[in-house]
């Protein structure tokens, strides 16, 4: 069964317009249909409102998708194209992430004004970023750096950055290349030593349960490797209730049937970290994500989270 127009959600930044046009592009060319058979609806999210301070105080990472999906829940929009990192792991009832599209690079890029690299940056210099996660790998990696609050867009950091407010600032990679920003980049952050926040490089789109004719649009776009590589780091964050106040990192990689899994948590000062590896079978994803998460909230004791959740 197909749609007459398929409407799009998204948010109004420059970045969720590309993915909103990448996941119509792939869309139109799994069901030969042209562009106007899809309509992106804009619609403005408390998250890009709130900018004089951090979304832990205001909410949590939600407010990105709240509007979204309360437009997809009273029918004004099908479907809500969104960031994956951004999604929290609890979703409103009737709501369900129903498809993933190819994983781009999961890596940070760091771009520096007065260095090209993280640990080239005079002594206290200036960093800016909005992540606890990022916040937390720098103090961890550079203690006497000066980290700062940092909202805005893509574009917004990069003028703050060029305007002189600070040294150096860190963004996905991914989002960058999306934006063909990728020369703006003066070093990419080994994912090993500096691991990317769960879901960071991979588009998810949200649909409601039960809603068969938009479920058998999706299926042809819907990349298998990538879901299941967000099933374990999902169910890993929802295990340790990662939220905007915790800095938590998680990546896990697929080779044939196989996934490995490598998680982080840290205290926001980078000084008391937990790491834990695992890997099976890829059928086994969430239950890699739950176990990993389990054993680390273990390791690190009720303290940790008690402490900084």
């Amino acid at each position: 069964m197909q749609m007459d127009v398929m409407r799009i959600g998204t948010r109004g930044s420059a970045l969720a317009l590309a993915q909103a046009h990448e996941t119509r592009s792939r869309l139109m060319a799994a069901h030969d249909l042209p562009e106007e058979a899809f309509e992106v609806v804009v619609i403005s999210t408390s998250g890009d409102r709130i900018q004089d301070r951090p979304l832990s105080e205001a909410g949590g990472k939600g407010l990105f998708t709240k509007e979204i999906e309360e437009a997809m829940l009273d029918g004004r929009i099908d479907i809500a194209v969104h960031s994956s990192k951004d999604m929290p792991t609890m979703l409103p009832d009737g709501l369900e992430l129903s498809a993933f599209l190819a994983r781009e690079d999961v890596r940070d890029a760091f771009i520096g004004r007065e260095a090209a690299k993280l640990t080239d940056l005079p002594d206290n210099a200036v960093v800016g970023s909005s992540s606890l996660r990022r916040q937390a790998l720098i103090r961890r990696s550079r203690p006497d750096i000066d980290v700062v609050m940092f909202r805005g867009n893509v574009q917004t950091r990069l003028r703050k950055l060029h305007e002189g407010q600070v040294a150096g600032t860190l963004l996905a990679n991914a989002g960058l290349k999306r934006l063909g920003l990728a020369e703006v980049v003066t070093e990419l952050l080994p994912a090993e030593a500096f691991p990317p926040a769960p879901g960071q490089g991979a588009i998810c789109i949200e649909s409601r349960i039960g809603d068969a004719p938009v479920k058998a649009m999706l299926q042809p776009i819907n990349h298998h490797a990538t879901e299941r590589a967000l099933a374990c780091e999902r169910a890993f964050l929802a295990t340790l209730d990662g939220s905007c106040r915790t800095p938590i990192a998680g990546l896990a990689t697929i080779e044939d049937d196989r996934l490995q899994f490598h998680g982080m948590i840290l205290t926001p000062d980078g000084r008391e970290v937990y790491e834990i590896a695992t890997q099976g079978r890829i059928s086994e994803a969430g239950d890699l994500g739950r176990a990993a998460g389990a054993r680390i909230r273990e390791k690190a004791g009720a303290r940790f989270f008690d402490g900084w959740s």
